[in-house]
């Protein structure tokens, strides 16, 4: 398990019978561009339909935060953060939007989703 992932805490689920969307909108995402070493500003939005469990919102936001200092490419950490988020609370379905603010005149959205096998 990375270290990054042991940061998300979840809570149980109290409606597991029911499909639900949560939505959950941070504006102040950031990371480093790997090749010039510039912020990347971003608003991640998360939508997930949970199944037993939760992602607790306190844990999500210094998760965000963690990835701060960290060269990263926007469709990478957009699909690092799902995938650490679905190991995390193993969701029905989940949908990470990553809509990246303009740099060199061209704005950047990437969008990730899981869908549970049945």
């Amino acid at each position: 398990m990375n270290d990054k992932i042991k940061i998300l805490e979840t809570f149980e689920n109290q409606y597991p019978n029911r499909d639900y969307r949560i939505i959950h909108t941070a504006p102040e995402f950031t990371s480093l561009c790997p090749k010039t070493g510039q912020p990347d500003f971003a608003t991640m939005i998360l939508e997930y339909i949970p199944d037993k469990l939760c992602i607790e919102l306190k844990s999500y936001k210094f998760y965000l935060n963690s990835y701060r200092n960290d060269g990263i490419y926007f469709e990478s950490v957009t699909n690092k953060i799902l995938d650490d988020l679905v190991k995390v609370c193993k969701p029905r379905e989940m949908k990470v939007t990553a809509k990246f603010n303009v740099r060199g005149g061209i704005s950047s959205m990437v969008i990730a989703e899981y869908k549970k096998q049945k």
